[in-house]
């Protein structure tokens, strides 16, 4: 345990008491396959993030956002990776930042997606940040989370996704991931995100 969080690799049963309400998913990147899905311990929703940023590279192949990690809030931090099957070799570039965490009481229950849209020749990046919207579980009280500097490198946010039903928070990840493209190839990493919403007992 490292910080006070738990890092899961393995994606946990769905059927071990939790109920699923929605999945939200946005569009995003074109390459890539989607790992496991990654769920918060029984009784737990998700309440933070942090985000793997590779900063801008010069002449050299740029990645930007390569991965998300949510935090639960019994302290647990899901990273649903593509270092997990079905791509094992994948490589991942650049470095952690801090978690950003909801208003206590609160948990996230959608999300946005900057994107930049295929460059042809050119080098491509997929997805470059990711925000929250945080609701109150009970009354419904919500607002934006937003980690500074609040946009990445390249591309536009898309539409938000549709929200977790009423009484209902995010409680699983999943992530596209583009397997390693090698040293000379065009490497774009993290272009996509799904959230799993489940029902507040």
């Amino acid at each position: 345990m490292q910080g006070g969080f738990l890092l899961l690799i393995a994606s946990l049963c769905v059927g071990e008491g939790r109920e699923i309400t929605k999945s939200l998913s946005v569009q995003g990147g074109n390459w890539g396959t989607w790992g496991q899905v990654v769920y918060c311990p029984e009784g737990s929703f998700a309440d933070g993030y942090k985000m793997k940023i590779e900063p801008p590279q010069g002449f050299r192949d740029d990645t930007s956002l390569n991965r998300v990690s949510l935090s639960c809030r019994d302290g647990t931090t899901l990273e649903a990776s593509g270092d997990v099957a079905p791509h094992p070799h994948t490589q991942s570039f650049g470095t952690w930042g801090p978690m950003t965490s909801c208003q206590r009481g609160h948990f996230i229950t959608s999300f946005a997606l900057q994107v930049e849209r295929p460059q042809g020749s050119d080098d491509d990046t997929a997805a470059n940040f990711v925000k929250f919207t945080c609701r109150n579980i009970t009354n419904g009280e919500s607002y934006v989370m937003i980690q500074q500097p609040g946009a990445g490198y390249w591309g536009t946010y898309g539409p938000w996704s549709e929200s977790c039903p009423l009484g209902s928070a995010v409680c699983g990840i999943q992530q596209k991931v583009e397997p390693y493209q090698s040293i000379l190839g065009d490497d774009t990493e993290l272009n996509n995100l799904k959230f799993y919403c489940c029902k507040h007992i």
